[in-house]
């Protein structure tokens, strides 16, 4: 059996059976609730200001060829000025950390893949959580030590499922037993094309986390920590195996496929850890529509 360092069971079912089904409804739909000023526009739709870059083989915040871009009031990730992608990942982090909250994101791929992209990373993209502090990332670095919420798009014939679990430098607990391989799918349909996919993830500390897709659960895992590999080169006084991953930063990814974010929020729910009467309240007022 393993040691849950908190109470995931409650927050779960309690966050799951008022928190997705009705407060996330209008923020997917575009309609204001009285819970909006609540939320935290990550992206806000005009610029990158509150975000920091990192890509593989570059310095802190050189945002190589224009990689991430505002367009059009989406976050675009394109590679029109890479001679060959080279392994070059990229990854945005929004400058905030956090440990208990609700994160909603809605993306679609695009156009082609960059030349000299991996065979793997064809429409793949995902949101990192939990991840280490970008100025803690070396330059030569592929993945920031996190966990990732991984986006796959269908390639128009076969099963697909996207909201997946990886791990770079990082385990979780799964069915009761440390998972230590790289990535597991999800039980989510296929979306081939580039249609909108709204992807969300309550993450609870180093307690719990789900992935829901379009308002179904998809995968849940508990107790996420540094560990495994799949991350290289590290350093080893940030790379600490068996460390519990309580906070971090949200990142997205540029892995050689051009992606839109039209939205990326969040819900903080740090005020209502441990205090189960504030939770109802939240969840209360967060299942009132306008």
């Amino acid at each position: 059996m393993i040691h849950q360092r908190q109470n995931p069971v409650y927050y779960a079912f309690i966050l799951f059976s008022f928190f997705f089904i009705t407060g996330c409804s209008a923020s997917k739909n575009g309609t204001e609730s009285e819970e909006s000023e609540e939320w935290i526009q990550l992206f806000n739709g005009r610029d990158l200001d509150d975000w920091t870059i990192k890509i593989a083989k570059h310095e802190l915040n050189e945002n190589f060829a224009n990689t991430f871009r505002v367009e059009d009031s989406l976050m675009k990730v394109r590679y029109d000025g890479y001679g060959a992608f080279d392994q070059q990942y990229g990854h945005i982090y929004f400058n905030t950390p956090f440990s208990y909250y609700f994160l909603n994101v809605e993306y679609r791929f695009v156009g082609d893949q960059a030349t000299g992209g991996e065979g793997w990373a064809l429409r793949n993209s995902g949101a990192m959580l939990h991840c280490q502090d970008p100025k803690t990332i070396l330059k030569d670095q592929d993945f920031p030590i996190s966990i990732e919420g991984q986006f796959l798009g269908g390639d128009g014939t076969n099963p697909r499922t996207t909201s997946n679990l990886c791990t770079p430098g990082t385990n979780v607990y799964m069915d009761g037993k440390l998972f230590t391989p790289h990535c597991v799918n999800s039980t989510s349909k296929t979306y081939h094309g580039d249609q909108w996919v709204t992807a969300q993830f309550l993450v609870l500390g180093d307690s719990v986390v789900y992935h829901i897709l379009e308002g179904d659960t998809v995968l849940k895992y508990f107790n996420p920590e540094i560990g495994g590999g799949n991350v290289s080169p590290s350093d080893p006084a940030v790379k600490v195996d068996g460390t519990p991953l309580k906070s971090g930063f949200i990142a997205l990814q540029s892995e050689s496929h051009p992606i839109d974010f039209r939205k990326v929020e969040l819900f903080d729910l740090a005020a209502y850890k441990g205090d189960k009467e504030k939770l109802k309240e939240v969840m209360r007022r967060l299942s009132k529509k306008e």
